[in-house]
C-alpha cells in the first residue's frame, strides 16, 4: 500500500515521459493526456480513502530512516490537495482538448502539464522541507514554460514578470531553509516541529525571524498583500485552460506551505503571527476584490478575485481553531472549483463571441441560455449564495471569526462578498443580459467535436459547487477531521518519526 503514496507523483511523471515519446503523433498524446490524468485523478481518490481509513501515512524513500532520508508523508489535509489536483488535472486535460491549438501542442503542452502536475502534487505529499523547495521549482520551471507557450509578445511579458518576483520567492525560500538547517541540523519537518516546538533547539527571536522570512516567500507564492502584484499582471496572458489550471493549484499550493509551516514548525508564538495574518487576511480580500470591481476584461478580473479569495484561506488559518481550519479547507476545495470553473466558462465566452473584454460583447443569454446557466451557478457560488458550495464555506468561517471576537475580519470578509457579488453581476449584466454592442454581430458557433471537450469540464465543475453545497455535512465532516489532525500532529510526528516522536 506504500506505493498509493507516490502514484500521485509517479502517474504525472510517467505521462509526461510518455507523452514525450510520443512528441510527433498528435493524436497519440492527446489520448495519453486524458488516461494519464484519469490514473492521477484515481489514484487520488484511492489515497484520500486510504488515509481517511488508516490515519496518517508515511514512506521513508530508499528505506533511510527519518529524519535522515526523504519522506514522503500523507495527512487528510495533504490528501484532499491531491484530490483537488487530480480533479483539476483531469478538467483540464479534457478541456485542452478543444482548446488548445496544434502549435501549442507541437511544442509539447501536454507533457508540460503533467510536469506541473507531477511537481504539485510532489509540494502536497513532501514532508522535507528542502524537497518542498524542489518541488516549488519544478512547478515554476513548468508554469514558466507553460505561460510562454505560443511566444505572443503579451505572454513574454507576463512570464517575465511571473518569473522574476517567483525567483525572488524561491531565493528567499531557499536561504530560510539554509539558516533553518544551519541551526537544527535537520530537514524533515516533522523533526523540524519537534525540536522547534519541544526542545526549545531555537531561540524563539530566531524562530519568529525565521517565520516572517518563510511568510514572505510563500506569500509572494500564494499572493498575499502586498505581494500579489505580479498575479494580475501575468496570469491573464496564456490560453484560459492554463489560466485556470494556475488559478486552481499553483497560488493554492503556497498557501498550503503556509499552513503546513506555520500548524506544525512555527506555533512557538502563536497570538503574534497568527493576529498579523489576520491583519495580512484583511488586506488580501480587500484589495484583491477592489482591483477585480474596478475590471472590465473577464480574465483580469477573475485574477484580482483569485488575490481576494486567498485572503479568506488567509483567515481561516489565522483564527486558528478547528472550526476555523476547517472552513479554510471546505473553502480551499470550494473556491478550487467555483474559480476554475469561472475562468473555463469564460474561454467559452470568448470562442463564441470573440473577445474577453465586457464592453465588446453582450447579448449571450439569448444566444446561448446553457452557457448563460453554467456562468451563473459558479458564479454565485463564489460570491456566496445559498445553497451552494460558497455560503457554507464562507459561514464556517464567519462563525469561527465571530466565536474568537475577531469582529474586524469578519467584517472585511462580509463586505468583500458583498463586492464578489457586485462583480459577478457586473459581468452577468455586460456579457449575457445586455444586448450586444453591435445589433448584427454572429456569434460563432462550435463544432461538437470542438464543444463537447469544452463543456464536459465546466458542467461536471458547475455540478460539483452545487453538490459540494448541498452534501456540506460529509464534506465539512472530513474537513473537520482534517483540521483537528493540523492542530494535533502527534500522529503526523509518529507516523514520520516513529518511535523518534
Amino acid at each position: 500500500m506504500s506505493l498509493l503514496l507516490l502514484l500521485p507523483i509517479l502517474i504525472p511523471f510517467l505521462t509526461a515521459v510518455t507523452a514525450l515519446l510520443a512528441w510527433h503523433n498528435r493524436a497519440v498524446q492527446r489520448r495519453i493526456n486524458v488516461l494519464g490524468a484519469a490514473l492521477h485523478f484515481a489514484a487520488a481518490i484511492a489515497l484520500l480513502v486510504w488515509v481517511s481509513r488508516e490515519g496518517v501515512q508515511a514512506v521513508q524513500i530508499g528505506n533511510w530512516p527519518a529524519p535522515f532520508g526523504i519522506t514522503m508523508v500523507a495527512d487528510l489535509f495533504s490528501a484532499i490537495m491531491v484530490l483537488m489536483t487530480g480533479l483539476m488535472g483531469l478538467t483540464v486535460a479534457i478541456y485542452s482538448l478543444g482548446s488548445i491549438d496544434a502549435r501549442r501542442e507541437s511544442f509539447g503542452y501536454y507533457p508540460l502539464l503533467h510536469t506541473l502536475l507531477m511537481g504539485v502534487s510532489g509540494a502536497f505529499l513532501t514532508g522535507d522541507i528542502f524537497n518542498l523547495y524542489v518541488w516549488f521549482e519544478v512547478m515554476l520551471i513548468s508554469s514558466f514554460v507553460l505561460m510562454t507557450l505560443g511566444g505572443s509578445q503579451q505572454q513574454l511579458e507576463g512570464a517575465l514578470k511571473y518569473v522574476t518576483i517567483n525567483l525572488m520567492s524561491s531565493a528567499l525560500f531557499l536561504a530560510s531553509v539554509g539558516i533553518l538547517y544551519s541551526v537544527t541540523g535537520t530537514l524533515n519537518m516533522a523533526d523540524l516541529a519537534r525540536q522547534i516546538n519541544m526542545e526549545g533547539t531555537v531561540d524563539s527571536g530566531l524562530a519568529t525571524v525565521l517565520a516572517m522570512m518563510f511568510l514572505v516567500a510563500f506569500g509572494i507564492k500564494a499572493g498575499l498583500f502586498p505581494l500579489f502584484f505580479w498575479l494580475p499582471a501575468s496570469y491573464h496572458t496564456p490560453p484560459i485552460a492554463i489560466t485556470a489550471l494556475f488559478s486552481g493549484l499553483l497560488t493554492k499550493v503556497g498557501v498550503y506551505a503556509l499552513v503546513r509551516v506555520f500548524t506544525l514548525i512555527f506555533v512557538h508564538d502563536v497570538t503574534h503571527t497568527h493576529t498579523l495574518l489576520l491583519a495580512l487576511a484583511s488586506l488580501t480580500m480587500l484589495t484583491g476584490v477592489l482591483g477585480a470591481v474596478a475590471q472590465m476584461e473577464v480574465r483580469r478580473l477573475l485574477s484580482f478575485h483569485i488575490i481576494s479569495q486567498i485572503g479568506y484561506l488567509l483567515m481561516g488559518l489565522g483564527l486558528y481553531t478547528q472550526l476555523a481550519l476547517a472552513g479554510m479547507i471546505f473553502f480551499m476545495a470550494h473556491v478550487i472549483i467555483a474559480k476554475s470553473a469561472l475562468f473555463l466558462v469564460s474561454g467559452v465566452i470568448r470562442r463564441q463571441a470573440g473577445s474577453y473584454h465586457l464592453k465588446e460583447i453582450g447579448g449571450l443569454y439569448r444566444a446561448n441560455p446553457a452557457l448563460a446557466a453554467l456562468f451563473f451557478v459558479p458564479a454565485m457560488a463564489l460570491a456566496g449564495l445559498p445553497p451552494l458550495s460558497g455560503f457554507w464555506a464562507k459561514l464556517t468561517l464567519v462563525r469561527a471569526g465571530l466565536e474568537t471576537g475577531d469582529y474586524a475580519v469578519v467584517a472585511v470578509s462580509l463586505a468583500v462578498s458583498l463586492l464578489t457579488l457586485f462583480s459577478m453581476t457586473k459581468i452577468w449584466a455586460e456579457a449575457f443580459w445586455k444586448e450586444h454592442p453591435q445589433p448584427e454581430h454572429p456569434f460563432a458557433r462550435l463544432a461538437p467535436q470542438t464543444l463537447r471537450p469544452l463543456l464536459v469540464p465546466v458542467v461536471t465543475l458547475a455540478a460539483l459547487t452545487i453538490v459540494l453545497g448541498l452534501a456540506a455535512e460529509p464534506a465539512f465532516g472530513l474537513a473537520t477531521d482534517a483540521a483537528a489532525q493540523l492542530l494535533d500532529p502527534a500522529a503526523y510526528m509518529r507516523a514520520v518519526l516513529g518511535g523518534g516522536a
